[in-house]
């Protein structure tokens, strides 16, 4: 994630440039959904390097965001005090550990899109997510829905479905040699690997109402 977000803050999918001048990085149905922000205290987990998060902030929110990545967070600081987010805290953490650092309760507890295929333990984000919504508080997650995740997406004919990957929760980490980052696959980032788990429907749901 250190060497994705150099590529990420020049590339065109981000459009660091067009966020800087004014964008927003949300989707109309997230603004809808979550609703008004102003005054309200939200936490970002698993931010990258912020631009979702300022965009909360933007619709007056008090944002906090959480990312494992030093150089992600670094970008993610920088761009807050470029852009004149005083109140914008940005916290290097692995989201497992983040009650060790963080010890307080949110309005809105929010994650972006791809995030839960890089957790391995689906259980345990759970429980920190219900940590940190504060009673009466929402949590908001726009995720691909897990069965798409067990289908083989590179080298498939048109209409062809290829079973490939486990639908259900497992130790192991699948592994996969990096190629570039999903932002752009021609990118140089050195040879990287990533890890993945995958993780049931009825296991994410199962584990949020658990968690409370």
């Amino acid at each position: 994630w250190d060497a994705w977000t150099e590529v990420h803050r020049d590339g065109d999918f981000y459009d660091l440039a067009g966020f800087r001048a004014g964008g927003i990085r949300l989707r109309d149905h997230e603004i809808a959904t979550v609703g008004d922000v102003s005054g309200q205290r939200l936490l970002h987990l698993q931010c990258h390097f912020g631009i979702d998060t300022l965009s909360w902030a933007r619709l007056g929110a008090v944002v906090t965001g959480v990312d494992f990545s030093a150089a992600a967070v670094r970008l993610a600081r920088e761009l807050a005090s470029d852009l004149g987010f005083s109140d914008a805290r940005f916290i290097e953490s692995n989201v497992y550990d983040l009650p060790d650092v963080l010890d307080e309760t949110f309005d809105v507890v929010y994650t972006s899109r791809g995030v839960l295929g890089w957790l391995p333990d689906i259980a345990g984000w759970a429980r920190v997510v219900a940590r940190y919504v504060r009673p009466g508080g929402r949590f908001f997650i726009h995720e691909i829905h897990p069965v798409a995740q067990a289908f083989e997406s590179e080298g498939v004919a048109p209409g062809e479905l290829r079973l490939a990957y486990p639908y259900w929760e497992h130790p192991e980490p699948l592994v996969f040699e990096v190629q570039g980052s999903y932002a752009d696959p021609s990118a140089d980032v050195g040879e990287q690997r990533e890890h993945g788990w995958d993780h049931g429907l009825g296991e994410i749901v199962t584990a949020l109402i658990e968690a409370g």
